[in-house]
């Protein structure tokens, strides 16, 4: 029989932002992810305090939580919390497990951690499309130069010459004894 995914790694790299450098999951995710109530994930986590220092876990101050408010659009009234959310970083998000002791927290951490390294995946590899691209900008580069170099040229080329030249040939005006029919 096939285990039952808890929750797609696809809907938890949906929740996870960048805040102050780091990527991050809110505690308002986390507890719809855990199936538990914010409150409570909260309530949790201040009972354990030692074990979610700055780098793992941090309180949104308030020009963050209305940057991330004006993303989502509008809230209602009532609806969210008047508190400040945490932020919970990969490291913190695992020490999560460590005071949620049910299966579904087991399953779901196991799921978040898999994104977290999906993502870094994937930043890995967009790190070294830009190298690359970097590398191929310096290579071609003075092949500018030298195509700038080229196009001058041939633009002066086809520039007039400010100076009148003298021209070469017969000059009817001035012919002497010219017949003309």
């Amino acid at each position: 029989m096939p285990k039952k995914i808890v929750v797609s790694v696809m809907t938890i790299e949906k929740k996870i932002h960048l805040i102050r450098g780091q990527r991050v999951i809110l505690d308002d995710d986390l507890s719809q992810l855990y199936g538990v109530e914010t409150k409570a994930l909260k309530r949790a986590v201040k009972r354990n305090k030692a074990r979610f220092p700055n780098d793992f876990m941090f309180v949104l101050n308030n020009q963050e939580h209305d940057s991330l408010r004006y993303q989502f659009g509008t809230l209602k009234r009532g609806q969210h919390s008047k508190y400040l959310p945490y932020a919970f970083s990969e490291q913190g998000v695992a020490m999560l497990s460590s005071i949620l002791h049910s299966n579904r927290a087991v399953k779901v951490n196991i799921a978040i951690m898999r994104a977290f390294v999906r993502l870094r995946e994937i930043i890995g590899a967009h790190k070294d499309l830009m190298i690359k691209l970097e590398e191929l900008k310096r290579k071609f580069e003075s092949h500018d130069v030298q195509i700038r170099a080229v196009f001058e040229a041939i633009r002066q080329l086809m520039q007039p010459e400010s100076k009148p030249r003298r021209q070469i040939g017969f000059d009817v005006t001035s012919a002497q004894g010219c017949v003309r029919r």
